[in-house]
């Protein structure tokens, strides 16, 4: 309607990109929660075992669970055992034993064994369709969506406050109605912060581009902004700090055994290949050792569920022939004499949260304990530092995970995080992040209600994870993170995708939000103190010179000019803050109203100067203050892009580039005369040596409001 044809254009495809980066966004969560999903399930009907799809499964069937398939419905098994990988869905890295009468859940990788059970929940009633639905539900402003408002609704209340008293003004003193209602246009042109949404758009798209150079992909551009502010990060345990992988993590020895012996034992008792996850873990830790010799294989009984065990028969060096188990440790030690020492160490590991197995070997009818492995899945080797790099930036770390206490616990100390440890039942409405360092034994819906409530608390929140687990707390986070492991359903939730293995990508979020924050704060101070400044002196114009001090192309020309230079702040050079960011809007509004009162007294005195000592006629009066706005804007962009002095550090190239334009576009169509009452380069250099003194003396009084206010 103002005919802005071109920002109003660029604004509406920045809205409309993303509105539908978002919606695209959404859509693919909930596909990507459908698609894990198995397809197919083996179920009877009709006494026949056949294949059908997932989807016509009702509770009541009965179906059958097979190595390498994924559970299709949550079921209770009836015969047989499985092992199963629950990871996905609870975030416990270690699989479960399931025989009759225990429950297994939709989503679920058999990793060993065979069972027949009964389906009991279908769909959406599954333990795996409630984390959809939550994921669906979940839903949080971005504090950049609140901070673009609640500058607009300030900029809005004192510009147009000042616009009604203008233009009442001017009626009162008779102005002439042509000359009233460009007032009201230019009034309203100055008034709306018009490049705002666009500059927070650009400035969140220049750091989404650095971050995608060190491998992290934001999926919402607000999530750069989410990730200066955020302040508390909640972290799954499995699959982000540790690595999703069960290894040998310790090894105890008896009877004069070695710690090489212990593993070559164990690994004749593990199958050769499979998805067995202990057997993978035997057989890993076998590459730290070398063996001089190992007994022949002559036979090889896979793990009995019932038994706890696996067992193999060898023959040694000498032909003679060896029997070797290794399973749980309680059933491991009914078959050997008791070793008190041994029963104490397996005590202490399992307090430590480690899975304990036993490993004995001789005779076939003397066995004798030849040691102990712990199995537990390790941390991520750079996790520690992580952490500890982001508690200095400010940001509390809390882990949250499916996994039991005492496992959980052990994974807080090896990366560095200390403070209490709660169940899930400790998570209530009132809960917050200094209260516990760690929350163990937590459902999907658990962590939901965690972010919920550590945001009611009035904290920014962010959550990282792996797994369809985590992805509603993921959506209902400020700042969902999701680690390069994660599956398609935590990525599609989260607003940023770590796309190289390891958490270093997390402070690299954090270090770009916080840089691309203190560009549109920049901006933001800047548009105030410009919007405040520019309407006042507009009420003033009238007062002094009985007219409108600006047409409206002369608006139009200072807008255009003034914004493009504003808007390159968003590729400038800057410091990121130590501390987590915030979008104290009162306090910002105040700052940029103090200072634009003082940028006002300046383009007042060069109005007075230019009516009372260089007797200018109301059209070269026009042209000086366009110069003079100009001039000053220069004045307010340099000193407001630094938070300490104007001169500590050097713009960029795009700033300084910008900076130069501005300053030869419009003085140089002010002194040939072009679009506007021609003015002496004498009173345009005059102007601009004033800019350059009231510069400095701005700076001075920035540093006065930014101490006051504790601006950083």
């Amino acid at each position: 309607m103002l005919g802005e044809y071109v920002e109003a254009s660029v604004i509406g495809v920045l809205v409309v990109f993303n509105a539908l980066l978002g919606f695209f966004q959404e859509g693919r969560a909930q596909a990507a929660l459908k698609s894990r999903l198995p397809l197919n399930a083996a179920v009877l009907r009709d006494s026949v075992w056949q294949v059908v799809q997932a989807g016509e499964l009702v509770d009541g069937d009965i179906v059958k669970l097979t190595l390498g398939s994924v559970v299709a419905a949550d079921v209770r098994i009836g015969q047989g055992a499985v092992l199963l990988d629950q990871s996905l869905l609870t975030g416990e890295s270690m699989p479960v034993e399931a025989g009759p009468g225990s429950e297994a859940l939709a989503g679920a990788l058999v990793r060993r064994g065979e069972a027949v059970a009964e389906v009991i929940a279908t769909g959406a009633r599954t333990r795996f369709g409630r984390t959809a639905e939550l994921v669906r539900t979940a839903k949080v402003t971005s504090s950049q969506q609140k901070a673009v408002l609640r500058v607009v609704l300030y900029l809005a209340g004192i510009n147009g406050t000042l616009a009604v008293l203008l233009i009442g003004f001017a009626v009162y003193i008779h102005m002439p109605l042509a000359e009233i209602i460009p007032l009201g246009l230019i009034a309203i042109l100055a008034s709306v912060p018009v490049a705002l949404p666009a500059t927070f758009t650009l400035a969140t798209a220049v750091g989404a581009q650095a971050l995608g150079k060190r491998g992290v992909l934001p999926t919402r551009l607000s999530a750069v902004d989410e990730a200066a502010t955020m302040n508390v990060l909640c972290v799954d345990k499995t699959g982000t700090l540790t690595c999703n992988e069960l290894a040998v993590t310790a090894i105890v020895s008896f009877d004069g055994c070695s710690e090489a012996d212990v593993v070559m034992w164990a690994r004749l008792a593990s199958s050769d290949a499979g998805l067995d996850p202990v057997d993978g873990a035997v057989r890993n830790a076998m590459a730290r050792y070398q063996f001089a010799a190992m007994p022949t294989l002559v036979a090889f009984v896979p793990f009995d569920p019932d038994a706890k065990m696996a067992e193999a028969t060898v023959l040694d060096v000498h032909g003679e022939r060896w029997r070797v188990v290794k399973g749980a440790f309680a059933s491991v030690m009914a078959m050997v004499e008791p070793v008190p020492a041994a029963a104490v160490k397996a005590a202490e590991l399992e307090a430590e949260g480690f899975r304990v197995l036993g490993v004995a070997a001789g005779a076939p009818d003397a066995l004798h304990l030849v040691g102990l492995i712990a199995l537990s899945d390790p941390p991520r080797p750079e996790a520690r530092g992580c952490i500890a790099q982001l508690r200095e930036m400010g940001v509390r770390v809390v882990m949250v995970t499916g996994d039991a206490l005492a496992t959980a616990q052990v994974i807080a100390r090896a990366v560095g995080l200390s403070g209490a440890a709660a169940p899930a039942k400790a998570i209530m409405e009132s809960v917050r992040p200094e209260d516990f360092a760690v929350f163990a034994g937590v459902l999907p819906e658990d962590k939901y209600d965690l972010v919920k409530a550590f945001q009611r608390a009035g904290f920014c929140v962010g959550m990282c994870g792996d797994g369809a687990n985590d992805a509603p707390a993921l959506r209902q986070a400020q700042l969902g993170i999701a680690v390069s492991s994660s599956t398609d359903v935590a990525k599609s939730a989260a607003g940023i995708v770590l796309t190289e293995p390891g958490l270093t990508g997390i402070v690299s979020a954090v270090t770009e939000g916080r840089i691309a924050f203190q560009r549109i704060l920049t901006y933001t101070l800047r548009s105030i103190m410009h919007k405040v400044r520019q309407v006042t002196y507009l009420s003033v114009g009238p007062l002094v010179t009985d007219h409108a001090i600006l047409t409206p192309m002369l608006v139009f020309i200072s807008m255009i000019t003034g914004d493009f230079l504003a808007m390159s702040s968003t590729t400038d050079n800057v410091r990121p803050s130590a501390k987590p960011n915030a979008w104290r809007i009162r306090d910002l509004v105040l700052a940029g109203v103090v200072m634009g009162l003082f940028d006002l007294a300046f383009c007042v005195a060069v109005l007075l100067i230019g009516k009372n000592y260089l007797h200018l006629d109301i059209d070269s009066l026009r042209t000086l203050t366009l110069v003079n706005l100009v001039f000053s804007g220069q004045a307010i962009f340099y000193v407001v892009r630094e938070r300490r002095h104007l001169w500590s550090s050097r713009p960029s190239g795009i700033v300084i580039a910008s900076s130069i334009a501005d300053l030869l576009i419009v003085p140089t169509l002010a002194v040939g005369g072009m679009l506007m009452a021609p003015l002496p380069l004498s009173v345009v250099a005059s102007v601009f040596a004033g800019a350059v003194v009231f510069a400095f003396a701005l700076d001075a009084v920035k540093a006065a409001v930014f101490r006051g206010l504790n601006m950083q």
